[in-house]
């Protein structure tokens, strides 16, 4: 029963982490920008998680903002829309201040489908359609055609990172049971093992003076009449 704990405690914790690096970690979508707009968006308790924080010099409180949208068309025709915000120094560090400034890029590459202009979006996030989520357009860049293909740097040197880390973690918690915690666990056994071998003792320490009290007793009893 401990061993199906031990190892559904693990898979849970990889799901998370797995969940959580496929909404952090940079995609790439190549699209047709169609349209770009502002709307006036109030959020909720529960989409309000992913959205990122207000630009600086808004007010802080609000739920109502004034977010950028960018509309756009992938090559087997189906719709996706981003969400431009800055992310500044919270999480994902994506250190992105110029929301302004990727929506007049998008923007500027806006086409039609008779002479359509291929866009690589950088974003991060989820469409979530039924809570009003959007990804995060983090970049955009022009490519010649929709079948270019992109390696994904960013996210091999995070995994890279996260890789080395998880290994020096490792490594750091091997060494500490092998210093640390399997000596006291060999104390333990041994002081376990002195206890019960005095118990043991006591046992028979026990048995042997209620035998010589039983003796001393069969000595007053009177011999049986013939």
């Amino acid at each position: 029963m401990g061993r199906y704990i031990k190892w559904g405690l693990i898979a849970l914790v990889v799901l998370v982490v797995g969940v959580f690096l496929q909404y952090t970690l940079l995609s790439h979508d190549v699209v047709r920008i169609t349209n770009t707009y502002n709307r006036i968006t109030t959020l909720g308790s529960i989409n309000r998680l992913f959205y990122a924080s207000p630009d600086v010099g808004t007010n802080e409180g609000t739920t109502t903002r004034d977010i950028r949208f960018i509309e756009a068309v992938r090559p087997n025709g189906k719709v996706v829309v981003y969400r431009n915000e800055d992310t500044g120094w919270v999480w994902p560090p994506y250190f992105k201040y110029d929301s302004s400034n990727l929506q007049a890029e998008a923007s500027a590459l806006k086409s039609s489908a008779e002479a359509p202009k291929w866009v690589v979006v950088t974003r991060y996030g989820w469409r979530i359609p039924f809570l009003t989520i959007f990804p995060n357009a983090i970049a955009v860049k022009q490519v010649a055609s929709p079948d270019v293909r992109i390696v994904p740097w960013v996210n091999i040197l995070v995994l890279l990172v996260l890789a080395g880390l998880l290994f020096l973690l490792w490594r750091m918690w091997a060494q500490f049971r092998e210093r640390t915690i399997e000596p006291l666990i060999v104390d333990v056994e041994e002081a376990w093992d002195r206890v019960d071998s005095r118990a043991d003792m006591a046992r028979r320490d026990a048995r042997g003076i209620w035998g010589r009290f039983k003796a001393w007793l069969d000595t007053w009893r009177g011999k049986p009449r013939k």
